[in-house]
């Protein structure tokens, strides 16, 4: 797989999300299963793999982390943390020192003394976001993360952050059916030079074409309150798909191809991460990376998304109601 740069780290063209081998989506692969796929990942030539501390409580670090123990030095790990403890108008130095807690946490979990990209995970509306950037600065300084980002960030909380630490990478949702963040935020990372991840491209698997609307989800599954499931949404939302299985007919692809040959076509900062638990799905999403597409089936492609309406999205609100179902 060719590569791409995000600020100064060097990573696959596509990444591979590994938060749906612990949570999620149901029921999840037992971790034989779930270790070799990472493997089977990085065989097939992903070098960037995306995890939290958040998953799982923290089981899905440990998985990436003994997945990739022995290949440490050949692949990008980006891990995530979560500010919700801390006391409001704390000096710039205590939150210096909770992060680092959560990270020397995440370090363990991980097996590694860095990791390559460490991302605020949701931007706390009343923390200065200069002093979440001053505390990546002297963590990059400590050598124990390389570059930093933001998760679901605007592209002011980008600009200012970025003008105290400069920003490697912001991860926002990203696809054919959520592009809020075309108009301002691509755009600012391209200026800044920030790589842009794209979390969800497949819209949590919908844009596969494999989930109809006679599937059911049970359990721990997000789409059981991701409003694009609800049947009425999905059967107005077929148009999309059609969209995406005649291209896909006429490039000998699949549509979860064309839907990430898409994004890889817009800026060449872009790096998807979709995550699967089959090596098929996991292979198929890969082989995006070898599909091009021409400046006439771009077009044609964003002639005929604009002209259909999506129903249904994804909101951290929504996914909060299912720790009640």
């Amino acid at each position: 797989m060719q590569k791409r740069k995000l600020g100064s780290l060097e990573v696959s063209t596509i990444g591979y999300g590994c938060m749906g081998l612990s949570m999620g989506y149901g029921t999840v692969p037992d971790k034989k299963e779930s270790l070799q796929l990472i493997r089977q990942a990085y065989d097939w030539g992903c070098t960037f793999f995306d995890t939290a501390e958040r998953y799982a409580a923290g089981d899905n670090e440990a998985l990436v982390g003994e997945a990739l123990q022995d290949i440490r030095d050949k692949v990008v790990i980006a891990t995530k943390f979560m500010l919700d403890q801390y006391t409001p108008g704390d000096t710039p130095r205590n939150l210096l020192r909770l992060i680092r807690e959560k990270l020397e946490n995440s370090l363990r979990r991980l097996r590694t003394d860095h990791v390559g990209l460490y991302y605020q995970h949701r931007v706390n509306k009343d923390i200065p976001v200069e002093d979440i950037a001053w505390c990546m600065g002297e963590l990059i300084k400590e050598g124990k993360i390389r570059g930093w980002g933001q998760s679901q960030a605007t592209e002011a909380e980008i600009r200012r952050a970025h003008a105290i630490t400069p920003l490697t990478a912001v991860q926002n949702e990203y696809s054919m059916m959520e592009r809020q963040f075309e108009s301002a935020v691509i755009p600012a990372c391209e200026e800044l030079h920030i790589g842009f991840v794209p979390f969800s491209p497949l819209a949590n698997g919908f844009l596969s074409g494999k989930v109809t609307t006679d599937t059911t989800f049970t359990g721990f599954d997000a789409r059981r309150v991701i409003t694009r499931f609800e049947k009425d949404n999905m059967t107005a939302n077929q148009p999309l798909l059609a969209l995406l299985q005649l291209f896909a007919t006429q490039k000998a692809a699949t549509p979860a191809q064309i839907s990430l040959a898409w994004m890889l076509h817009k800026k060449d900062f872009i790096v998807p991460i979709p995550g699967s638990r089959k090596p098929e799905r996991v292979r198929e999403n890969f082989g995006a990376a070898g599909i091009v597409l021409t400046a006439e089936e771009y077009g044609a492609i964003e002639s005929a998304l604009s002209q259909i309406r999506i129903h249904g999205n994804r909101t951290d609100e929504d996914l909060a109601k299912l720790r009640t179902l």
